[in-house]
């Protein structure tokens, strides 16, 4: 991690959010719009959790999975746009903040942090989310996998946060629950925050952190330097 210190604690002012899995619990609400494309589609069900484990790298490559290799070019376009139509109309019938993640976005606002929602998601659900669930004020930017020419793990997005922002590499964390999220702060060359009770902990087992935290009042905890020893796992890389 950068040597941005103070009286030995990190000092961050802008923070950069994943949204599924790390801000919200939307796995029940996917889940339920891929089985229904898959229905749309003449196919059967899968099961939820094998659904959960195809999220993260925007919608295009969920339709994809979820149809398998066997589905051509015209299929998955198809589905996907069923998908997309679908989910938008129930994105929040069972979709809720993680638990703490409110409280901790107010500690954080409070500090005077900028924050701000990178996700392969969508960016028009995305927002939608976010403002139906109360929480839109908080950030100054909530940009989706279709804002930019790429999307994660490029850097492109960290990179424009930084700069709209105008805060320095050093002084930026980016804050997911996947190896896609640390990869992308690896290429942007900032530092990252892994959280282990989203949809793919288990990926971030062998990935280089600077924080793994169980909740995210750990993580808040850290930025603000009011961390305990106990039960924050930090990690110098």
């Amino acid at each position: 991690m950068a040597t941005n210190l103070r009286d030995g604690i990190p000092v961050f002012d802008l923070l950069i959010f994943d949204l599924d899995g790390t801000l919200i619990d939307s796995r029940l609400d996917l889940a339920n719009a891929v089985n229904a494309t898959r229905q749309h589609m003449g196919m059967a069900a899968l099961d939820n959790e094998r659904v959960y484990s195809y999220v993260g790298n925007g919608a295009a490559v969920l339709i994809h999975r979820a149809l398998g290799d066997q589905a051509t070019e015209a299929e998955v376009e198809e589905a996907l746009e069923y998908f997309l139509e679908y989910y938008r109309e129930h994105d929040l019938d069972f979709t809720t903040l993680y638990p703490g993640v409110r409280e901790s976005l107010d500690r954080l606002a409070a500090a005077g942090k900028r924050m701000a929602i990178l996700t392969n998601k969508p960016v028009r659900v995305s927002q939608a989310i976010v403002q139906g669930l109360g929480v839109a004020h908080h950030f100054f930017r909530v940009y989706g996998g279709n804002s930019f020419e790429f999307k994660k793990p490029h850097p492109i997005g960290i990179e424009v946060l930084m700069e709209q922002a105008e805060v320095s590499r050093e002084r930026t964390l980016m804050v997911g629950d996947s190896s896609v999220d640390v990869e992308t702060a690896r290429n942007a060359r900032v530092a990252c925050c892994g959280v282990t009770y989203g949809f793919q902990p288990e990926t971030l087992d062998n990935v280089p952190l600077d924080l793994k935290a169980d909740r995210m009042e750990q993580m808040v905890d850290w930025v603000l330097g009011t961390a305990t020893e106990k039960g924050t796992d930090s990690h110098e890389s």
